[in-house]
């Protein structure tokens, strides 16, 4: 028993570890934001409307630009086995938040897993070990990995390419990157373009073998998110190449706030890979081999910064590739740590990932508390009362608040019933007779 123990925690030992940092966060903080809300009322309205398409949120709240369904179509299939005894237990329907972002998390950390395993196979299991180290002691990436943005769905297609390029099947490495492009983030074709040129210039890849590969990817691809989405949208649609319109031939997205060109590299960067960011350096530095896989990741970091808008979730793809450079410098470290000029660096390098712990623990803190309104509404619903004149109990939920936490997921079954009507004077809202409004 104690043998079959040791080797469950040799082959999953890594996955706990990171499984349970990303299970504290869903757990604490399990509200999301307006980035996110699509792809959550996408999945509430799979999940509890199902065909009912007439239904769904987004008919009435499309946003700015169309997104895929594709990925909640995946996370909400995979929930719903959980969501569906949660009902017939009657069980509060925040409750499902919590499965469809533990599925989701879930996803990544299993492509992840594919990358780190081959990390192990081509360099060893101690720079696996040093990976692991480095992730669970940063903030961002487990804390995102649950969240649903286009670009985790993207992450985890990203990750699953990064695996298949270690282990040689670069093929199949474009075409997880060609339908992460196509469908959830055409901003992927950042990273595709320097990695694409930078195996046809090492002859790593044939070009025409390379080519047709990926035109089949993109023709699967294409066909299956126009097919998706042109039915639940209700008009022909590819969301992507109307984002990549709007985002990149308008460049609309600067009216979402600009930084300037250095902004990745001394704000995001730092902040995302906190110890592991000098250490990626040393890892080139190091390790010749390294160089040939930072390389392409770097460039996309680059071409990223010349778009005016920026946001760490952007280029949280990247981040992977940085925690194996810094784990292969970690591990270079660890191995001459007796040595005297490297018994300093190796006592730097404690004392960076113990910087990083207290880093992440203050991330975690003001995270905990960047979602007001989902407190605010459970607040309510845990004080809600009898109304005047009806026995139902209206609230209102103002742009804010819609912003800052609160999604379907949030809201409960009668008599509770909930109106997110938007530019509606004062006049207007007391002649509609709320019983409570939130702002």
């Amino acid at each position: 028993m104690a043998r079959k123990y040791d080797n469950f925690l040799e082959l999953y030992g890594y996955d706990l570890l990171l499984g349970s940092i990303v299970a504290f966060y869903v757990l604490m903080v399990p509200y999301t934001k307006v980035e996110e809300s699509f792809n959550v009322q996408a999945m509430h309205d799979i999940l509890y409307h199902r065909h009912q398409i007439e239904k769904y949120d987004h008919l009435e709240f499309p946003g700015v630009v169309p997104r895929t369904f594709i990925g909640a179509l995946l996370v909400s299939i995979l929930a719903s086995p959980v969501v569906f005894l949660m009902n017939l237990l009657h069980v509060p329907k925040l409750y499902s938040l919590y499965a469809v972002r533990l599925v989701l998390g879930g996803i990544v950390l299993s492509t992840l897993r594919f990358f780190r395993i081959q990390i192990k196979k081509k360099f060893g299991f101690q720079v696996e070990a040093f990976f692991v180290i480095l992730t669970a002691s940063q903030f961002h990436l487990l804390f995102y990995c649950t969240r649903p943005l286009p670009n985790i769905l993207a992450f985890a297609l990203v990750n699953l390419a990064y695996g298949f390029w270690f282990k040689g099947s670069l093929y199949a490495a474009l075409n997880c990157m060609v339908f992460a492009t196509l469908v959830f983030r055409c901003d992927i074709l950042l990273l595709i373009a320097p990695l694409g040129l930078e195996l046809l210039l090492t002859k790593s890849v044939s070009f025409w073998k390379a080519l047709t590969s990926c035109l089949a990817a993109a023709f699967l691809s294409i066909g299956l998110t126009v097919l998706v989405d042109s039915v639940i949208w209700k008009r022909l649609l590819w969301p992507e190449l109307e984002v990549f319109w709007f985002n990149s031939v308008l460049n609309r997205s600067s009216e979402w706030g600009t930084h300037p060109l250095h902004w990745y590299f001394t704000s995001a960067l730092p902040r995302s890979l906190l110890a592991a960011y000098p250490l990626f350096l040393l890892g080139v530095l190091l390790d010749r081999r390294v160089f040939f896989y930072i390389l392409p990741v770097l460039s996309f970091v680059l071409l990223y910064s010349k778009l005016p808008h920026k946001e760490l979730r952007f280029i949280i793809s990247s981040i992977p590739v940085f925690n194996f450079a810094a784990a292969v410098a970690a591990s270079r470290l660890y191995n001459n740590r007796k040595k005297s000029f490297w018994k300093f660096l190796y006592i730097a390098m404690l004392g960076l990932i113990l910087g990083s712990l207290a880093c992440t623990a203050v991330f975690f803190m003001a995270s905990y508390e960047n979602y007001p309104s989902g407190y605010a509404l459970k607040a309510l619903h845990r004080i809600g009362g009898v109304t005047k004149n009806s026995d139902e109990l209206r609230v209102h939920i103002d742009t804010f608040s819609a912003m800052n936490g609160i999604s379907r997921f949030c809201e409960y079954n009668y008599p509770w019933r909930y109106s997110k009507e938007e530019n509606i004077s004062l006049e207007n809202l007391q002649m509609k007779n709320f019983t409570y409004l939130l702002k």
